[in-house]
């Protein structure tokens, strides 16, 4: 593997890169690829940020610390993208033409042709930061909060078992650059619409329990969002809920994304390893976060959940 030296002297040889997100997208992917981007612009390269999904309203304020301009790309990036499947149709164009993956997956699969990936690192933006300092461009204060909002959201606010003593370092080292910390934690983790509460109360009422209470399982259906009039982008937190109950070893969320199709949210404790239960659907991602997407319908998705869970812990 590369070192992130080596890379930083790739990209500056590059002049028009576009840097790719996964679908769904989240803070980390979406903190480490804008970084990286205003990084780049300002030595001088033609950068820009692609996404499948439309981006959730709580990030959008980080377009505005990138310029947009067309131009056909020379290298291509992706942030945070463990496999070209997580790109989204509308980014699958570029599925075999990606020239670096940055990611901090242990089921990354080395899909690009240079792949820099810590798996000890609490979040993508952790690599980036350590990537921009080796380009040698100054960390400023729109640097600092994208990249800050990558760590933040993939340690849920410093309180996931990932985070660590570098992790902390760094966050630090944003923090002293002027960030607006208060109003930046306060969106991402205060602030909720009474549209995404209200899915909420109708989250909770599918909750089911399993294997003694060691396994919970809620369900989010597309008829509760038209309800509440939101789109799935704003219920970051969701995801969190069921693996937050007492007792609980794995918390399931599952999503419909449309008939029959299903986004699998794993969140589990510290002896169960999220991964085992995704990679048999096709899925990854980190031992205490998972997904996976699986397509059946809602009772079968839920019945082979559970029977992998059976058979790998005899529950």
């Amino acid at each position: 593997m590369k070192t992130l030296l080596e890379i930083a002297d790739i990209l500056k040889s590059k002049n028009c890169i576009y840097i790719l997100t996964h679908r769904y997208p989240d803070g980390d992917t979406l903190g480490s690829a804008y970084a990286l981007c205003r990084a780049l612009q300002l030595i001088g390269k033609k950068c820009k940020v692609l996404c499948h999904d439309e981006i959730p309203s709580k990030f959008r304020f980080m377009n505005d610390y990138v310029k947009y301009e067309e131009f056909d790309p020379e290298y291509i990036i992706s942030t945070d993208v463990a496999d070209i499947k997580l790109l989204g149709d509308k980014l699958l164009a570029y599925s075999d033409k990606i020239n670096m993956c940055i990611d901090h997956h242990m089921s990354n699969k080395s899909y690009a042709d240079i792949a820099f990936v810590d798996a000890m690192a609490a979040a993508t933006a952790e690599i980036v930061y350590e990537l921009i300092q080796n380009l040698g461009v100054p960390i400023d204060k729109e640097i600092a909060s994208c990249l800050y909002i990558g760590i933040s959201t993939d340690t849920g606010c410093f309180k996931y078992s990932n985070t660590t003593a570098k992790t902390h370092k760094i966050a630090y080292e944003l923090i002293n650059k002027n960030i607006n910390l208060s109003k930046i934690n306060s969106e991402l983790f205060e602030k909720k619409s009474k549209e995404a509460l209200s899915v909420e109360y109708m989250v909770y009422s599918t909750l089911e329990y399993f294997f003694k209470g060691k396994c919970a399982i809620i369900r989010l259906m597309q008829s509760m969002l038209d309800k509440a009039g939101i789109n799935d982008n704003e219920l970051e937190g969701i995801a969190s809920i069921p693996r937050q109950i007492d007792g609980v070893k794995i918390g399931i969320t599952i999503r419909e994304k449309k008939s029959n199709l299903f986004k699998v949210s794993v969140r589990t404790t510290e002896d169960i390893n999220a991964i085992e239960i995704c990679e048999a659907f096709g899925g990854g991602g980190h031992p205490r976060t998972g997904g996976c997407t699986i397509e059946d319908d809602l009772e079968n998705v839920k019945e082979r959940l559970l029977t992998v869970i059976k058979n790998k812990y005899g529950w």
